[in-house]
């Protein structure tokens, strides 16, 4: 439980969040809000880490303050201190992040960096959200090698038996990977003794069911399983990491079924490889952002 959580949390009630997300284009684009008198049921100091999930990439308005990061300030983390109204909120999210750039400078494109997310945390945060894992494993290049052989089978299985023809490759990824996770949920502790840890889960990509939508989205129909499976196998060790770290995690993947990359746009949340909205391909529209808010506020 984080400095003064138990007062905050006890303060909310579903109508109040509701107000408050009205109020979501009025937030301020900065990534960091000046310091000032806390609200009295609302957090000291949100920080937010976490990987291109996170910070939205293509989503308006995108940050300068950090424009490899590709951070925008409608991603979840804005959506959820708009609603909290923390008297500080910093989020440091960046495209591209893996567990080392917790606490390690991310390379970016154009010779730029992003400093390790961590440096954002001291003894004064008592809220902080972490999205992690899915470049670990190298999700991004998983979804498109299993587009590109789509091509060629579209009705087989080939991805599935690319990265399983040797064994395991992507249960081996994840256990490398889960470790990894874990060492920086220890490490935000250290940084941050007081404060409540969300640890925030991957949504639906795929439909939850049936053979998906080849070529809309050109994932083979005997991949789609497949490729759903292995998400499912993400999202399962982030809980169990959660669990074992005292943290929370949020399920994002259970509130977006029915609004996968095969759906209409205005009822899709995720983008696929043919953007419908404003976005990066196979990730969160600024719909699938404020549901990833929604269950934050719900889980806190």
């Amino acid at each position: 439980m984080g400095l003064g959580t138990a007062g905050w949390r006890r303060g909310w009630s579903t109508g109040v969040v509701a107000l408050c997300l009205l109020a979501v284009t009025a937030a301020p684009a900065s990534a960091g809000v000046p310091d000032g008198t806390p609200e009295a049921d609302g957090p000291a100091h949100y920080v937010a880490l976490g990987d291109s999930y996170t910070s939205g990439p293509g989503i308006p308005n995108q940050s300068t303050d950090s424009p490899g990061c590709r951070r925008s300030d409608h991603d979840y983390p804005h959506l959820v201190a708009a609603a909290l109204e923390p008297a500080r909120f910093t989020d440091v999210s960046c495209a591209g992040a893996r567990t080392a750039d917790m606490a390690s400078r991310q390379p970016l494109p154009g010779g730029l960096t992003n400093g390790p997310q961590l440096d954002a945390l001291d003894a004064g945060v008592d809220l902080v959200s972490l999205g992690i894992g899915g470049n670990d494993i190298r999700f991004g290049e998983i979804a498109v090698t299993c587009a590109g052989l789509s091509v060629l089978f579209p009705l087989g299985a080939p991805c599935r038996h690319h990265y399983e023809r040797h064994g395991d490759e992507v249960g081996a990824r994840l256990a490398a990977a889960a470790p990894q996770i874990a060492a920086v949920l220890a490490a935000i502790r250290h940084r941050a003794p007081a404060a409540r840890i969300l640890l925030v889960g991957y949504p639906v990509i795929l439909p939850a069911a049936g053979p998906g939508c080849w070529p809309v989205m050109p994932i083979a129909v005997g991949d789609v399983a497949w490729l759903r499976g292995v998400e499912g196998r993400l999202n399962a060790t982030l809980a169990d990491l959660a669990a074992g770290a005292g943290a929370t995690y949020v399920d994002t993947y259970a509130s977006s079924v029915g609004h996968d990359v095969c759906r209409l746009p205005g009822r899709k949340w995720v983008e696929g490889f043919v953007l419908t909205a404003p976005a990066s391909a196979v990730h969160p529209n600024a719909l699938g952002m404020a549901n990833t808010a929604d269950q934050v506020l719900a889980a806190l």
